[in-house]
């Protein structure tokens, strides 16, 4: 991305608070961060903010400090959110937890199993113990999946893609889809 992404403006916020705002709608018991030096303010919105370590560690390290995190605070499932995929409605988590049956749901976009996902503690140990880049993908492959609109399920890799997130924002806004207050 060429620097601070989580922080690039998208719909008039920082990128990261914009998903944030859509979990924040759901009004979960516990909401965690996992969050590396000089990004957004979660906190603001209510998160407690766990400090990724070391800084440009993989995926896999910031899953198992937000499930060492959640299994502290006697979580019996956890929603796995990407902060760089900010156009998920509220409305698709809520379709998520509504579908969870314990284990695990997951999400589909053109035909790929990816986050937003629902794990329950019977895989705290799996996610934990997850190595390399790749996140928890793997554990979605047999989970039942709730479709995503391709465009909400955009992740923000590259200046181009926030210039299309930008485009489908002010699209969904129109729509009535989102709103970034």
């Amino acid at each position: 991305f060429g620097g601070a992404k989580l922080s690039a403006e998208l719909g008039g916020m920082p990128l990261g608070l914009y998903g944030a705002i859509q979990l924040r709608a759901l009004d979960l018991p516990l909401n965690l961060a996992v969050c590396t030096g000089g990004g957004p303010d979660f906190a603001s919105l209510g998160f407690d903010c766990i400090a990724l370590e070391p800084e440009g560690a993989p995926q896999s390290r910031s899953l198992a400090l937000g499930i060492a995190a959640a299994c502290a605070a006697g979580a019996q499932a956890v929603l796995v959110a990407l902060a760089d995929m900010p156009l998920v409605p509220a409305g698709h988590y809520r379709g998520l937890i509504a579908a969870f049956d314990g284990t695990v749901i997951g999400t589909q976009a053109n035909g790929v199993a990816m986050p937003p996902a629902i794990f329950g503690e019977c895989l705290f140990e799996e996610l934990a113990n997850l190595t390399g880049d790749r996140g928890a993908r793997g554990l979605l492959q047999a989970a039942p999946l709730i479709a995503l609109d391709p465009h909400h399920a955009l992740d923000i890799d590259t200046p181009e893609d926030l210039a299309e997130a930008t485009r489908q924002l002010k699209a969904d806004l129109a729509l009535g889809i989102q709103s970034p207050d």
